[in-house]
């Protein structure tokens, strides 16, 4: 985690090195392009502060008033980046409208392409760096600062091009005009990373990492374990929270359940590692678990087996034990 932070640290302090150069191209040129530019560095500088103090706060263990840990921070600072680049997004269209109306001259446009080249390469040179640690630490806020950061980066391509245009043939209105086109990119950034947050903060099923666990537990199944229901998950970052109801044989011993759960744990955390975090209720099997209970030595069946049934999202999610 101490390197995650220091990757955004420094990431933080790249982005404010990259406003200010944006700035002075701004101030040089007079380009809407540019400024749509600097606008969006600015909330750049915002998102990696938030990502920042995201990080640091997450990577603090559970205590007494936060029992699920402190992971959710991340989903509530995607949701404030996402607003944030939707708001400059609307005020880039909104400027960019005004001054296809009011066209204002330009100068220095050289020098700005030479400033606001250099600011995206490094821009670009973060976002792969960013985009590559939150992948694999699983650290929302990261990855998606870096893709914010890369669309940065690619935006800056095309308006240099945009700018080498103008400076060639001396058509002011297409400077706004890809100021329009990229407060319309911003924006639909802005709303994909809300779209992507606020499920998180709403506790919403993740299905395709439902669909992974239930076939985790499915490829590896025990004869004893009967039935699988009332399954839950929520994932904080890297942080992996599972409820779920087991059925097992009922003349089982205490002894021996927690043996059986303990095997299914150590499945869970072989595949998601050691930061998942399990609380698994045993339920005794009944006469009507016998048509599905694979289990051979049973000796105290009632009905003979007859099928088994294959655990997936539609039925390891009800709240009741399956039975034909």
């Amino acid at each position: 985690m101490e390197k995650l932070i220091r990757i955004q640290r420094l990431t933080l302090f790249g982005s404010v090195a990259i406003m200010l150069a944006k700035a002075v191209a701004y101030f040089i040129t007079s380009s809407n392009a540019i400024f749509s530019d600097v606008l969006e560095s600015g909330v750049n500088v915002v998102a990696g502060g938030l990502a920042l103090y995201s990080i640091i706060l997450a990577s603090k263990p559970k205590d007494e008033n936060h029992p699920y840990g402190h992971g959710k921070i991340q989903f509530i600072s995607a949701s404030v980046e996402g607003a944030l680049i939707l708001v400059a997004g609307i005020l880039i269209i909104g400027k960019a409208i005004y001054q296809l109306l009011f066209p204002q001259e330009l100068s220095n446009i050289d020098l700005g392409i030479y400033l606001t080249g250099g600011a995206g390469l490094l821009n670009f040179i973060m976002a792969v760096i960013l985009i590559r640690q939150g992948k694999q630490s699983q650290s929302m806020i990261m990855e998606a600062d870096g893709k914010h950061l890369l669309s940065d980066a690619l935006s800056t391509v095309g308006m240099i091009i945009g700018l080498t245009v103008v400076a060639l043939t001396g058509l002011i209105w297409i400077d706004n005009l890809i100021a329009l086109s990229f407060g319309v990119m911003i924006s639909y950034t802005g709303i994909n990373i809300l779209k992507k947050s606020i499920p998180g903060i709403m506790d919403e099923a993740d299905n395709n990492l439902l669909d992974e666990i239930i076939l985790t537990l499915e490829e590896s199944r025990n004869q004893a374990w009967i039935d699988l229901h009332n399954l839950r998950v929520i994932k904080y970052g890297n942080v992996l929270h599972l409820d779920c109801h087991v059925t097992l044989p009922w003349y089982y011993t205490n002894r021996q359940s927690h043996v059986e759960l303990e095997k299914i744990e150590m499945l869970i955390r072989e595949k998601y590692g050691t930061q998942a975090e399990m609380f698994i209720h045993t339920d005794p099997c009944s006469a009507l678990s016998c048509s599905i209970c694979q289990l051979s030595e049973c000796k105290v069946r009632e009905k003979e087996f007859e099928k088994s049934l294959e655990w997936n999202a539609s039925n390891a999610l009800k709240n009741s034990q399956h039975h034909l």
